[in-house]
């Protein structure tokens, strides 16, 4: 799966009241969906399966799944809800507004279907402090319109508050083997820092300031990066040296020096180890191109 193409786009979150037994059946979304059960009750069904919502129920639809909403006949349920993209798809030729849903499986075209989500998301879900997950709703509500120019700038900020809450969701519901470790995730962003600026620290220094032994430390730079943490210091140097010999005139020596390599010979070695290339064949390669 390519992670890259995975960019969570908000289309439309809102504010939903059900009245007393009102029913809304039938729905094929376009977008993958989530609903957060604010007040009231209701019931969910999906193929094969029916769930009883009450506030703190959370339900995640992926795109095309067919499903029926039945609010309670004393108790109605509000939705607080968002329809997303995991990869962003531009319906703007076929339909007027961003929250489209099909109510009529023959008619839904199966090309314009948000992604499927690489990892598995459970449909039905509890949450606790529903004020917390209330208030990240709220942040990314949206109107039922594209956007244009007047609204690009309030669709940015949006797009920002979602991701927050995308970045809070997801360890929320998936299992721990696809989680980055919190206290590896901003070791890596303060690794990557350092070596950006020149002042990289021994690794002992980094899961010293962690409380972690050496060894489990490895273990989690390993899972999160697929790396053992030398390997990675390495191969992050060698990508910003190739980036010097593509687009400079800066020698060899220099480049090693610069990416703090301790010799020439050691970068130029592991270079070609990394890249098949010595530094100056890969630069030689490079100017080749660009002269086609």
């Amino acid at each position: 799966m390519d992670f890259s193409s995975f960019h969570p786009y908000v289309n439309y979150a809102t504010r939903y009241s059900f009245s007393k037994g009102q029913a809304s059946t039938n729905r094929h979304c376009y977008s993958s969906s989530l609903y957060l059960i604010s007040e009231g009750k209701g019931i969910l069904r999906t193929p094969g399966r029916i769930y009883h919502t009450t506030p703190g129920s959370l339900v995640y639809i992926p795109a095309g799944q067919p499903h029926d909403w039945i609010a309670d006949s004393q108790d109605p349920m509000v939705h607080i809800c968002c329809y997303f993209d995991w990869v962003y798809r531009d319906r703007r030729a076929y339909f007027n507004d961003p929250s489209v849903i099909c109510h009529d499986f023959a008619q839904l075209i199966p090309g314009l279907l948000d992604a499927t989500f690489p990892y598995a998301i459970p449909e039905h879900m509890k949450v606790e402090k529903l004020h917390v997950w209330i208030d990240f709703f709220e942040k990314f509500y949206t109107e039922n319109h594209l956007v244009n120019e007047r609204t690009y700038m309030r669709n940015l900020k949006r797009q920002s508050h979602f991701f927050q809450f995308i970045e809070f969701f997801l360890p929320f519901v998936l299992k721990d083997d696809h989680v980055l470790d919190h206290r590896i995730r901003k070791l890596l962003e303060q690794l990557d820092q350092d070596l950006i600026h020149g002042r990289l620290q021994p690794l002992e220094a980094y899961y010293t300031e962690l409380r972690i032994s050496r060894g489990y430390f490895f273990e989690l730079f390993k899972k999160a990066t697929g790396l053992p943490p030398t390997q990675y210091i390495n191969q992050f140097r060698i990508n910003r040296a190739r980036d010097d010999l593509r687009n400079s005139d800066i020698s060899v020596t220099d480049i090693a020096e610069k990416h703090g390599f301790s010799s020439v010979h050691y970068f130029s070695k592991l270079f070609r180890q990394l890249n098949g290339k010595s530094p100056r064949e890969f630069r030689h390669a490079g100017e080749e191109e660009s002269d086609h």
